[in-house]
């Protein structure tokens, strides 16, 4: 079975589970360590309008009718998009689909116009900072430094290049996953 992007909205059924699983993630990370009521206003803080086009987009990985990642990116300024909510199931983990759903939101973003990428990973996910270093991001912060320090890590990558690369037009970045039509 093949494995689908499709671009929709954090409203859609489908995005149900990488808004739940990220909720539980988070609380189970951080509790009540950055806001009393926990993860839930975090998750709710963006209206589903910041991650729509011409400034946003979200999308899902869906491996037949399951989601099983995610994520999504609104504007931060003008040549700058900022990546959130990047998720893979946890019991898919350590299979490469972060690094797809990463690839394919750069691709995305600089087709939508933006050459930079700015993000912020909580100082409880090694396994985020690990990935973001891993694929070319370059962390704001000193990484020899304890990270509780600094609460929330940023990381920045510039991705101007990719809107030259030749990508064809149209749907984001048409392969190496088939593409589904967006649903809204």
């Amino acid at each position: 079975m093949s494995d689908t992007f499709v671009y929709t909205t954090p409203l859609d059924p489908r995005a149900k589970p990488l808004i739940d699983e990220l909720t539980y993630e988070y609380d189970s990370r951080y509790g009540s360590y950055f806001n009393a009521a926990g993860a839930v206003e975090e998750m709710n803080r963006y209206p589903a309008e910041a991650f729509a086009p011409p400034h946003g987009n979200f999308l899902l990985l869906q491996r037949g009718d399951e989601t099983i990642g995610g994520g999504a990116f609104k504007l931060y300024d003008e040549r700058t998009a900022e990546f959130k909510r990047i998720w893979t199931r946890s019991d898919l983990r350590r299979q490469g689909l972060a690094v797809k759903v990463l690839l394919e939101l750069e691709v995305q973003a600089a087709r939508q116009g933006y050459s930079r990428i700015y993000l912020t990973t909580g100082f409880r996910q090694p396994e985020a900072v690990g990935l973001y270093l891993k694929y070319g991001y370059t962390a704001l912060f000193d990484v020899k430094a304890d990270p509780e320090i600094y609460k929330t890590l940023p990381f920045e990558k510039e991705i101007g290049h990719l809107a030259t690369a030749g990508l064809p037009a149209g749907v984001a970045g048409e392969q190496p996953f088939q593409r589904a039509a967006a649903q809204r």
